[in-house]
């Protein structure tokens, strides 16, 4: 037996014990986690500018206070969404009804490199709320983050549910052919197939959270000015590599050079006049991927940035203009510092655009007429949606985060992070003594010759 059968072995020979099944170890194993963040907080500040250089306020922002939040959530939660919940009873009023939550088993988690750290672990919240066991795969192509966590989480979890394995594709392929009971993936819809290949075999339910190219509408009707300066926080934060990204503009041939203009005004504010130099400006996570944004850069008509430096991984933040739709760039999610500019000259035209292509993870819109806004939602798809702002509604617990189509399937956070990861199980429970209705259902049946 491999060292990954092995391990996989220990967490459902754990996990059969009941260990996980008391609310209070429950409680406990999530407070261990929200301690361990807050314990080791330099470590993970660390290991996150060492994969993609983002800075220490970056890091607490985007990876660890929300995450902290979620924790703080479920622990607020928990003991109201393990109760039994009764459900109305249409039949007579002796039998009990209600569904009973209960955990799925041994679940795998499989991390993505761009926010590696909470991609990783927030997942582990709804898992643990819901009384499974975990085994975690953190992605290697951020290599120092997927090693903390191997290194962090045993002195804070227990060691045999919560195992970490770590390693490149030969491992995540061997580790695909074990049994779970459900499989959540974040990465590219590529992957994601293949993730979902593997559970066919074992009939393993599936939470995909993939990407896309996600569309930023702009309309006549606008404030430029603050769209302009959220849309640029949004998609150069952590040098542009995070799934819900407005990956392109869609506005008006009119309002083109004013997007740009403001834009540019606006990543001189945050990062300077030389962005390589700003300690709040990421790099990418490695040299293939540096290499592939360049590449979509090629042939295109380049209104700022444009240039990088392999050495370093750094891509100046870019805008396109007069973007083609047809080409390279407009053809896969970017997942870099480029944002490029597509006319259209209506709304009607912007709706059309989008629903020609995949779903999209997110989508947003910008606008101060809300009936643009309801049309937007309204006629077309997408995971999300965040109008006039981006990124946000993935920020709220409330909300349940996922794609549609290409772009995922399945959802999580707060309150729905405890559900995928359990069975929601029906239950009626009925006295032991004969009733009226039971000759109805018994041979020999009354003769009835129609519904009349």
């Amino acid at each position: 037996m491999s060292k990954i059968s092995e391990t996989v072995k220990r967490a459902r020979t754990a996990f059969n014990s009941g260990k996980t099944r008391p609310l209070k170890f429950r409680i406990q194993q999530l407070e261990n986690l929200q301690r361990m963040v807050k314990e080791r907080e330099e470590e993970i500040t660390a290991a996150l500018y060492a994969d993609l250089h983002k800075s220490k306020q970056s890091v607490l922002y985007e990876e660890c206070i929300y995450f902290l939040q979620e924790v703080e959530y479920a622990l607020s939660n928990l003991p109201q969404w393990i109760l039994d919940e009764p459900v109305e009873n249409d039949n007579t009023k002796d039998e009990q009804l209600y569904i009973h939550s209960e955990p799925l088993g041994v679940v795998l988690i499989i991390g993505s490199w761009d926010y590696p750290f909470v991609l990783s672990i927030q997942p582990l919240v709804g898992a643990i709320a819901a009384g499974n066991a975990v085994v975690l795969k953190p992605s290697e192509v951020s290599e120092k983050t997927a090693i903390l966590l191997a290194t962090l989480l045993p002195q804070y979890l227990d060691k045999d549910l919560f195992p970490v394995i770590n390693g490149g594709v030969p491992e995540t392929t061997e580790l695909l052919k074990e049994k779970f009971d459900h499989i959540l993936y974040t990465g590219s819809t590529g992957v994601g197939k293949i993730i979902m290949t593997a559970a066919a075999k074992h009939l393993t339910p599936v939470t995909l959270e993939l990407g896309g190219k996600s569309p930023c509408y702009i309309d006549k009707d606008c404030d430029l000015d603050v769209a302009c300066r959220r849309i640029t926080w949004g998609k150069f934060m952590n040098s542009g590599q995070i799934c819900l990204a407005p990956d392109y503009i869609l506005c008006d041939p009119a309002l083109q050079g004013q997007v740009v203009e403001k834009i540019k005004k606006t990543l001189k504010e945050f990062y300077g006049d030389d962005a390589k130099s700003s300690p709040d400006y990421g790099r990418m996570v490695n040299s293939r991927h540096f290499q592939r944004v360049m590449s979509l850069i090629e042939g295109q008509k380049v209104a700022y940035g444009g240039n990088g430096d392999e050495a370093s991984c750094y891509i100046a933040p870019t805008i396109l203009t007069d973007v083609d739709p047809r080409s390279q760039v407009m053809q896969e999610e970017i997942f870099g510092p480029v944002l490029p500019i597509v006319c259209v000259k209506s709304l009607e035209e912007a709706i059309q655009f989008i629903n020609e292509r995949p779903k999209p993870l997110a989508l947003y819109v910008f606008s101060n007429n809300d009936q643009v806004i309801k049309k937007m939602i309204a006629e077309t798809s997408s995971g999300g949606v965040t109008a006039n702002d981006v990124i946000l509604h993935a920020g709220v617990h409330t909300l349940p985060f996922g794609g549609v189509g290409d772009s995922g399937m399945g959802a999580y956070h707060g309150k729905k992070s405890f559900e995928i990861f359990s069975h929601r199980r029906s239950c009626l429970i009925k006295p032991l003594k004969m009733e009226d209705s039971d000759k109805f259902r018994f041979p020999p049946f009354p003769v009835k010759d129609s519904l009349k």
